[in-house]
């Protein structure tokens, strides 16, 4: 017979599992707050060398370089000593913490901008910089949570490497290069949009740090009523709180529309004749917008109707869907004669300014035979292969190949017709052409 639940031994063990009492020295954790709060000496030279570094790392969207930088950075400590001064209500620490605070903006800001201002690279995908012009409230919860690890490793009796951790997580350095890429690139969207990150990480680390304070009964230095202020913090707080929600909101849109699109496609992949070769989506338009890229026939009135039918079911509009039709690849090869004859079709413009025509039809000549795939000789060596295939159809983007197959199907003894290409030849098939145009991906559809 199972003997019953004892409730008071599950009290005991989760009042021993989840106890701070003897792990927690609020008094060693106030002084090493306290002494680590001053920007002078040693600490300047250091946030000056970190910042470079960030600033390099997010140059060159180095995510290991940003990661070192804020590994050496002490940007944490000014933010915490303010959360103290305002859970203990010490007026001076309060003071102290934000002038050093302003210190070190200053200090970071100064060194961004001057690096961006000399550095010669310019990145044309500057994703870690993108990364921190748009914040949302899920970097609320980040520096939120950031803040509660950070005040209790600061005042357990033995640390550990926690503080490397929140460090990373809350990312005070990055913003605060990018808002000197803004201001030295006259870039106020990019610049803006950082600084609030910072300003989010600042606001929601002092207010990890104040309820932890108050949860750990850190003793109060000044008697006097804190509550006006404590007040003040949170309306700020909620201030800072709107636009982040907003943001989340644009973020989980985006989001939704990205998997509708594909899922859309996926089973959409064939309508008839015709075959979504690509699609693309455009999240800067309103509404947002999918890009479709056929091949094959051409849309009937009723494929088309399917197809937007289809759309409705995943969510997307009529008017959010933009259909290209004829995106296979004519294979050809430009000669001279035909680069010379388009060339003299040109406009009177491009006459006047031949040398720039001449070298850009070269370039896109040797972009276009990048392209071209030998079509003759794949539907030759296929019919060697699998004589029911009569006629080949091949089309490019990127890394996938389209090959379209018309067949003719295998009649039995019995006069019932079977497929032509049972789907190991299929298979065999898409082996085979991936290996002989050196592409990963092959698909193969039946007419």
């Amino acid at each position: 017979m199972s003997q019953p639940i004892n409730k008071e031994h599950i009290k005991t063990f989760l009042r021993e599992q989840l106890s701070l009492t003897d792990y927690i020295d609020v008094q060693a954790a106030d002084a090493n707050i306290r002494s680590n709060i001053p920007f002078r000496g040693p600490n300047v030279y250091i946030l000056f060398v970190a910042i470079i570094i960030a600033s390099v790392g997010l140059n060159v969207n180095s995510i290991p370089v940003i990661i070192g930088a804020m590994l050496i950075s002490p940007l944490m400590s000014p933010i915490i000593g303010f959360g103290l001064g305002l859970g203990i209500n010490d007026t001076d620490l309060l003071l102290k913490s934000l002038k050093n605070l302003g210190i070190m903006f200053v200090i970071s800001l100064l060194a961004s901008t001057l690096y961006f201002m000399v550095s010669p690279l310019e990145t044309d995908n500057p994703t870690e910089l993108l990364a921190r012009t748009n914040p949302s409230v899920y970097d609320v919860l980040i520096a939120f949570f950031g803040g509660i690890a950070g005040i209790l490793e600061l005042s357990r009796k033995e640390r550990g490497t926690v503080l490397s951790g929140v460090a990373i997580a809350t990312a005070l350095m990055p913003p605060l290069c990018t808002v000197g890429y803004g201001i030295a690139n006259l870039n106020w969207a990019y610049a803006g949009g950082a600084l609030y990150l910072f300003f989010i990480n600042c606001v929601f680390i002092a207010l990890a740090t104040f309820l932890a304070v108050k949860y750990l009964h850190f003793p109060v230095t000044q008697t006097g009523n804190s509550t006006r202020r404590v007040i003040s913090y949170g309306l700020l707080i909620l201030v800072v709180l709107v636009p982040s929600f907003f943001s989340a909101y644009s973020i989980v849109r985006e989001n939704r529309f990205s998997n509708a699109a594909r899922h859309f496609v996926k089973e959409n992949k064939s309508i008839g004749g015709t075959y979504i070769f690509d699609y693309s989506t455009d999240m800067n338009t309103k509404p947002y917008t999918l890009t479709l890229r056929l091949a094959g026939e051409a849309l009937s009135p009723d494929s088309r109707a399917l197809l937007y039918s289809n759309a409705e079911k995943h969510g997307i509009s009529h008017s959010q869907i933009a259909i290209q039709e004829d995106a296979t690849i004519e294979v050809r090869r430009l000669n001279e004669t035909e680069v010379m004859r388009d060339w003299l079709a040109s406009s009177e413009e491009q006459l006047r300014q031949r040398d720039d025509s001449i070298r850009r039809l070269q370039s896109r000549l040797e972009a276009y035979e990048a392209l071209v795939l030998p079509t003759e000789q794949i539907a030759g060596e296929l019919r060697a292969q699998w004589p029911v295939v009569q006629e080949v159809t091949l089309a490019r983007a990127e890394n996938t190949v389209l090959l379209v197959l018309t067949t003719e199907p295998v009649k039995t003894a019995r006069g019932r017709a079977t497929p032509a290409l049972s789907e190991e030849d299929i298979h065999r098939i898409q082996n085979w052409l991936s290996v002989r145009l050196q592409v990963p991906t092959v698909e193969v559809f039946l007419k």
